[in-house]
């Protein structure tokens, strides 16, 4: 399957807020539950899949709680994909496109899609180079998941320089990213 990268849209946004609304309305028993935007769809400005990321951030003991609330409202778990410290989920629907995680808070996982997004908001230059190194991998018919994932790497290390990960957190993520 190709990988699909197009321009930024504005739609994004409030197609968030309408996942994040009934999310938040299923996890309405977890006072300690958070809805986050993540990933190149929640960057104003940036190419990316047309799919939304989100991030369901709760403490570490109410994540059973928070999949067994998800799977009340039609969500469907399929474990931890390889990554501790975060459940994915798949979507009832696909309106919109939605890739739904159940993470704990204060992961690895969590801080990584936070700083990436965040710095990639206040800098348009890397915010543009990032959009450029991702439509130039698109653009390769025969990419696939994998290779896009480790291409991306190098200039993603570049964001997270910005932000407060570690040197070995900076290296976990890299090896995750790109394990060759």
């Amino acid at each position: 399957m190709p990988i699909v990268v197009v321009p930024s849209s504005p739609e994004w946004p409030a197609a968030f807020e309408r996942v994040a609304a009934a999310l938040r309305a299923a996890l309405a028993d977890l006072p300690g539950a958070a809805v986050e935007h993540v990933g190149s769809t929640a960057v104003p400005g940036l190419a990316a899949k047309p799919i939304l990321d989100v991030d369901v951030i709760v403490p570490a003991d109410d994540v059973p709680a928070a999949l067994r609330a998800l799977e009340g409202v039609g969500y469907v778990h399929r474990g931890d994909l390889g990554l501790a410290g975060r459940e994915a989920l798949d979507a009832p629907d696909d309106d919109p496109a939605r890739h739904v995680y159940v993470c704990a808070a204060g992961t690895l996982h969590v801080r990584n899609h936070l700083a990436v997004r965040d710095v990639l908001r206040r800098r348009p230059d890397l915010r543009d180079e990032y959009g450029a190194v991702k439509r130039a991998l698109a653009a390769d018919p025969s990419m696939d998941i994998d290779r896009y994932l480790a291409g991306k790497s190098a200039v993603l290390q570049r964001v997270l320089a910005e932000s407060d990960l570690t040197p070995d957190e900076l290296a976990h993520v890299l090896a995750v990213n790109d394990p060759a």
